[in-house]
């Protein structure tokens, strides 16, 4: 029995594109590997992320994610390749945004944490070094904490 589309309203939902960068930000400190993240301004006590942004016209998401990774925490960081991508929706002001943020790998190649540069403190409360094996209870989202086991898995297969 076929139905007829007479009378349904068809359309089409628009959903608006992002595309960020993000990283895995590491360093061997008293004998393991520590990662950085940061606490974004306004989000409670306790939530931790990982430093991240939106890919700026003209730049690759590599050139992103290490340009992001300084800004939020103040080190700066080598890329040793990309971990891969975490896809989600969210909604901003009514609006359907469908995002795909590419996270890598980085080693600490300078700076201090939680030294950032001027303005950066409106978007970032706070910036430091997490053992790398607490990742998963550190931070704040399942894609995060993912990408932060896949460094783990990087950094024991081949230490940078």
């Amino acid at each position: 029995m076929s139905q007829s589309l007479e009378g349904r309203a068809c359309y089409k939902e628009t959903v608006r594109r992002e595309f960020s960068a993000g990283v895995v930000l590491v360093r061997r400190m008293r004998g393991g590997w520590w990662f950085a993240a940061v606490r974004p301004q306004g989000k409670a006590v306790g939530t931790w992320v990982l430093p991240k942004g939106l890919v700026d016209a003209g730049e690759s998401p590599a050139e992103t994610a290490r340009r992001e990774g300084f800004e939020e925490t103040g080190v700066r960081g080598l890329l040793d390749g990309k971990l891969g991508d975490v896809r989600y929706v969210y909604t901003w002001d009514g609006e359907r945004v469908f995002k795909i943020v590419s996270f890598f790998l980085a080693r600490a190649a300078g700076g201090r944490i939680d030294e950032l540069p001027p303005g950066m403190e409106v978007e970032v409360a706070e910036a430091r070094w997490f053992r790398l094996d607490a990742a998963p209870a550190v931070l704040a989202y399942k894609g995060e904490r993912e990408m932060a086991t896949k460094a783990a898995e990087r950094l024991a297969s081949h230490p940078l």
